[in-house]
C-alpha cells in the first residue's frame, strides 16, 4: 500500500518532465516536497504552484558543484523539517560521437556529464544519508537511471556510463545502508514524453523510437513517477537493490 503521507521528500531536477511528475505524485499522496532546480526558477515555480497540499518548497543548486550539494540538502531539511525520501532524478544528455568530435569536446562532455549525472547524485546522497542516520528513523532513496546503462548510448557514451555508474552505486549502497533501515532502489526508463526527449520524438526518428515498444509509444512521465512512488513507500523494503525497467518492453535484459 502506498504510504508517504507527511514524509519530507527531495526531488532533484523537479522543475519539469519526470521530476515534475514525481513531485506531483508525492504531493498528491500527502508528502511535503522540496523541488530542486539548477537555473530555471520560473519552471520550478510552475511545478510548485501545481502541487496539492502545503509545506512544499523550492531549493536551488548546481549538482556538478560538490559544495552546493551540501547546501541543497541543508536547505531542504530546513524547510521540510525532516528528509525521509530522496529521489535523484536530475540529469543531462549531451551528444558527443567519438568519430566526429575533437578531443576538447569529448573531454568536456565526459566531465560535465559525469559531474552532473553521477557525482551529483553521489554527493547529494551522502548528505541526505548523514541526515537520515542522525535522525535514526531510516529512509528511502530512489535513483532515476536509464535503459541506456544497459543497451549503450553510441551518440552520448558518457550518459550511458554515468547511468551504469549510478546503478552500481545504488546497489552498493543498498547493501551498505539496509542495516540502518535506509533502502535504495532504481528506476530505468526508456524514452519518456518530456521536453528533453521532444527533439527526438518529434524528429525523423520519432516513429522508429515509438515502435521500439510493442505498445507503440513511449512512457508518460506519470508512469515513471508512480513507479518511484511505489519504491519509496512503506512495504517496498525488500526491493532494496532492485533496478526496475520502465521502458514498455522496448529493451529486455536478462
Amino acid at each position: 500500500m502506498v504510504n508517504v503521507r507527511d514524509r519530507g521528500v527531495l526531488v532533484t531536477g523537479a522543475s519539469r518532465g519526470i521530476g515534475r511528475a514525481i513531485a506531483r505524485e508525492f504531493a498528491t499522496r500527502g508528502a511535503r516536497v522540496a523541488i530542486h532546480y539548477r537555473q530555471n526558477r520560473e519552471a520550478a515555480e510552475e511545478t510548485l504552484a501545481s502541487l496539492d497540499g502545503k509545506g512544499h518548497t523550492l531549493v536551488q543548486a548546481d549538482l556538478a558543484v560538490p559544495e552546493e550539494t551540501r547546501r541543497l540538502v541543508h536547505d531542504a531539511v530546513s524547510s521540510l523539517g525532516r528528509l525521509q525520501i530522496l529521489v535523484n532524478n536530475a540529469g543531462i544528455w549531451e551528444e558527443h560521437r567519438i568519430a566526429s568530435v575533437d578531443f576538447e569536446e569529448w573531454r568536456s562532455a565526459w566531465e560535465t556529464t559525469i559531474a552532473t549525472n553521477l557525482m551529483g547524485p553521489a554527493n547529494v546522497t551522502y548528505w541526505a544519508v548523514r541526515h537520515m542516520l542522525a535522525m535514526g528513523s531510516g529512509g528511502r532513496i530512489v535513483n532515476v537511471s536509464s535503459r541506456g546503462a544497459f543497451r549503450g548510448e553510441p551518440d552520448g557514451p558518457a550518459y550511458g556510463a554515468s547511468k551504469a555508474g549510478l546503478n552500481a552505486m545504488s546497489q552498493s549502497l543498498a547493501k551498505a545502508l539496509a542495516p540502518h533501515g535506509i533502502y535504495v532502489t532504481v528506476v530505468a526508463p526508456g524514452f519518456v514524453a518530456t521536453d528533453m526527449a521532444a527533439p527526438f520524438l518529434d524528429g525523423p526518428e520519432g516513429e522508429n523510437i515509438r515502435s521500439q515498444s510493442p505498445m507503440g509509444r513511449v512512457a508518460r512521465p506519470e508512469e515513471v513517477a508512480r513507479t518511484v512512488l511505489f519504491l519509496a513507500s512503506e512495504g517496498s523494503e525488500f526491493l532494496t537493490g532492485t533496478i526496475v525497467d520502465v521502458n514498455g518492453a522496448s529493451y529486455l535484459r536478462s
